[in-house]
């Protein structure tokens, strides 16, 4: 999957953003790895899965239906990152998570591997006490004048116990009708203010959960139901190579249209559940759409776009 991601870049890019995360997938049988997990109150597994941050499938993983550990998540992302290595050395790479993949094992090995990171960080009594006075003052400058989201920002240095050093941490004081709402970042990224950090850096990780939901509710990633592990993984790679299908057929669409946009359900009703005729020939096929497709412009573009190239 990773070898298949990098080649589908006509060179290699200066800068990828991945973004990891991980999704219950409910199962109903006796599978090899099925977990209870107590939150979902059923057996399942949780795959990790991982997405570039302009929505290419990266790689996933089956595993057993638990939030991953510290030595789990690092050595999943080595191997990640030494396999996109050996394709782009020279690729700056900034991972992207959110809390319970911010441990010391991970934190330390990114250090280490030189990745940049942007992870979300669970809070404690510590980091409440370096933003009490901004909390306050946040709190008392919206009850003067209520309506909007009032919403800051602070960034200072903290090392947990277990940290091997101190790092940059970004916090997120928000007060509006709902009562007051904190959130926590960290990251090895030096430049920048802790708001362009946060708001459009580290928020835009939450598209991958949409991207995890379009790959189970339209492809059916969450059917695991074979018996044994390694089956079930091949399934999990076969939707993965269905969703590349569809990120490029959407990729191809126009950048103004609509479809570029388009859920893949939407593209498979329009596009691809129509009446056609299909001939195969020694070196071509040939499709012969209705005089009366609605799509047919679009089609004809598509196919143009997705051509393979023309051999001399």
């Amino acid at each position: 999957m990773i070898r298949f991601y990098c080649h589908s870049f006509a060179r290699p890019p200066s800068r990828i953003v991945l973004d990891i995360d991980d999704t219950f997938d409910a199962v109903h049988g006796h599978q090899q790895l099925r977990l209870f997990n107590a939150f979902y109150d059923e057996f399942g597994f949780q795959p990790i899965v991982v997405f570039d941050g302009e929505g290419r499938l990266v790689g996933t993983l089956l595993r057993p239906a638990r939030r991953p550990k510290g030595a789990e998540s690092a050595a999943h992302i080595r191997r990640l990152i030494r396999q996109i290595a050996r394709h782009w050395p020279e690729t700056e790479i900034l991972l992207r998570a959110d809390s319970h993949y911010c441990t010391p094992q991970v934190l330390d090995l990114c250090d280490g591997l030189g990745l940049r990171y942007v992870f979300g960080l669970s809070k404690n009594g510590r980091l409440a006490r370096n933003i009490s006075a901004l909390e306050a003052s946040t709190a008392a400058r919206y009850a003067r004048t209520p309506g909007q989201k009032l919403r800051r920002f602070k960034t200072f240095s903290y090392a947990a116990r277990s940290w091997s050093k101190p790092r940059r941490i970004i916090a997120r004081v928000e007060v509006g009708p709902m009562g007051r709402d904190t959130r926590y970042i960290v990251t090895n990224l030096e430049g920048g203010r802790g708001k362009h950090l946060y708001e459009k850096l580290y928020s835009a990780r939450g598209q991958a959960e949409n991207h995890i939901k379009a790959w189970k509710a339209h492809l059916a990633a969450d059917r695991t139901s074979c018996s044994e592990a390694n089956a079930n993984q091949m399934r999990l790679m076969l939707h993965g190579c269905a969703y590349w299908v569809w990120w490029k057929l959407r990729a191809a669409c126009p950048k103004r249209s609509p479809w570029r946009r388009a859920q893949f359900d939407t593209l498979r009703l329009h596009l691809v559940k129509l009446a056609a005729t299909i001939v195969e020939k020694k070196t071509r096929i040939i499709v012969t759409l209705p005089a009366s497709c609605p799509r047919k412009g679009l089609l004809l573009l598509l196919f143009d776009a997705l051509a393979p190239p023309k051999t001399a």
